[in-house]
């Protein structure tokens, strides 16, 4: 469908696949970005995807010798949230740098 009173017109159709073909790529490269976060000095480190999946969590076994399962649940949920902070700024840039010029976020 093109619109009257747009040079060349306005196609819907083309617009819709290349917006589904953005959606894909962006797929694709959330699945392949991987973060990783550190808290306590190393005593904790998470892996997440580009689409926030946890990936992998390695405590330093340093951390079970004083048994203290409070701070290493806090570390834990540390670590997390700083991974998903680091995502959201890898797909804010890669979102940013996909957008037409003057439509960056």
């Amino acid at each position: 469908m093109n619109i009257p009173g747009f040079p060349g017109g306005l196609d819907f159709a083309e617009m819709m696949k290349q917006a589904q073909e953005m959606q894909e790529k962006m797929q694709r490269e959330m699945d392949q970005i991987r973060v990783d976060a550190s808290v306590g000095g190393g005593m904790v480190t998470v892996l997440m995807s580009g689409t926030k999946d946890l990936l992998e969590v390695k405590v330093d076994p340093e951390m079970l010798k004083n048994a203290d399962v409070e701070m290493l649940q806090d570390m834990i949920v540390a670590a997390v949230n700083e991974a998903g902070r680091k995502v959201d700024e890898k797909l804010k840039g890669q979102l940013g740098a996909m957008m037409p010029p003057g439509m960056g976020l």
